[in-house]
């Protein structure tokens, strides 16, 4: 599979090295390859090299990819968002659509390294570490942009105010239990790779609008999406995303119930309005900015 990308802003990372491999980045004369490794959130690792033949080191095998071309580095002091680029196709039967699609390289891992190929046991160097964003599709191009660990302090810490719920259905601040609202499934028939319908689903229309999807067989298991409609007339459900792979008929899933973040709803619903985390009383803009009469 060929995947275009664009990797930019990594962050810094102290450079240890070897006594052996300093000598030779001191010569006169080098054999240098970078190294790109990714290492995917379910621990899935993927090297590769912009040498010519594959180079094994650390029992990862980092494959030869002539068109990846990583640009200079740019580091600077303070905290501001060191660069690198990396652009090209990474040729692998390693990296399809389908996974790219469903997200298992969001919030991977990825580490550049160089190496001399000549000599692999004088280790390598790391020239930077950082961790993918959400990966997009742009021009037909994959893009992915990496942050190094400058950009999180540069990120807003504490709580916010906002009318809705600021936590997520089940996380640690909702407190909701999500193991007894999960309700199994089965496809009992198909309209497209983002509409579906189980016959034997009864929940009221709207209960699983905003609710988590995840596929516990098929061509798209292990995978969540989010439920953008629930039509309990018809038992369909359409989803915000069209899945990578093709939903078939039998195809197995579980499905939580959605939350709108809407006070009346924590209470009303789920019987959770002690831990509702947003502030719904609190005066609009429109207050703010109104004027006396």
């Amino acid at each position: 599979m060929r995947l275009p990308c664009r990797w930019s802003k990594f962050g810094s990372d102290m450079k240890d090295v070897s006594a052996a491999l300093q000598t030779h980045l001191e010569g006169a004369l080098t054999t240098l390859a970078t190294l790109v490794k990714i290492t995917r959130t379910d621990g899935t690792a993927l090297g590769f090299t912009t040498h010519d033949r594959d180079i094994v080191l650390d029992d990862v095998t980092y494959k030869a990819c002539s068109a990846l071309t990583p640009s200079s580095i740019e580091s600077r002091a303070g905290l501001a968002v060191d660069n690198l680029e990396a652009t090209g196709i990474l040729d692998s039967d390693a990296i399809s659509d389908a996974d790219v699609k469903a997200g298992r390289y969001d919030f991977a891992r990825v580490d550049v390294f160089v190496c001399n190929w000549a000599d692999t046991s004088q280790g390598a160097m790391q020239l930077r570490r950082g961790w993918l964003g959400q990966v997009t599709l742009l021009n037909g191009a994959y893009v992915a942009e990496l942050r190094g660990l400058h950009d999180l302090l540069q990120q807003p810490v504490g709580s916010y105010y906002t009318p809705e719920c600021r936590f997520d259905l089940g996380d640690g601040s909702c407190g909701v239990d999500c193991t007894a609202l999960a309700s199994l499934g089965t496809v009992t028939s198909v309209t497209d790779v983002a509409a579906f319908a189980d016959t034997a689903q009864t929940a009221d229309d709207g209960v699983y609008a905003y609710g988590k999807l995840t596929w516990t067989s098929g061509a798209n298991a292990g995978t969540s999406i989010e439920v953008k409609v629930w039509d309990a007339a018809t038992h369909t459900f359409t989803l915000w995303l069209p899945m990578a792979g093709a939903i078939e008929v039998g195809d197995a899933y579980t499905v939580l119930p959605g939350c709108d973040k809407k006070f009346s709803t924590c209470r009303d619903t789920f019987s959770n309005g002690a831990n509702f985390g947003g502030f719904p009383y609190v005066p609009g803009v429109g207050n703010i900015l109104k004027v006396p009469t």
